[in-house]
């Protein structure tokens, strides 16, 4: 039963690189949904994006189907597209209607007591 040799350090390797692949498509479609849920429904109008329902529907598919039919990868594929479009475009686009955006105050001059400006 137990095979032992180089046969079955590849079958383990390949089980474990299939597992760690799954979770990393788990990992990203919880993401996305847990970004989707928390944001404003008017940042989604301001950002000229689709609405939060469309969003959290199309993410709670891809989410539910990552948990039920782990083994379906042309699915797991399109639920993957899906989230990386909403992680990429949709997020960043929330980000900045919503005032989230990049850096913290003011500009990269700034220190600890105002902007720094050379001794001026």
């Amino acid at each position: 039963m137990f095979s032992t040799g180089f046969g079955s350090f590849f079958w383990n390797f390949d089980s474990i690189l299939w597992l760690v692949i799954g979770l990393v498509i788990l990992g990203m479609a919880v993401a996305a949904f847990l970004f989707a849920a928390t944001a404003r429904e008017d940042a989604y109008r301001a950002a000229d994006k689709q609405t939060k329902k469309f969003w959290l529907i199309i993410l709670g598919i891809n989410l539910v189907l990552n948990l039920v039919l782990p083994g379906m990868l042309f699915l797991l594929v399109i639920g993957l597209v899906a989230a990386i479009v909403f992680m990429v475009d949709v997020r960043p686009a929330l980000r900045q209607v919503s005032g989230g955006g990049g850096r913290r105050g003011g500009s990269s001059s700034d220190g600890p007591y105002g902007p720094y400006n050379g001794g001026r």
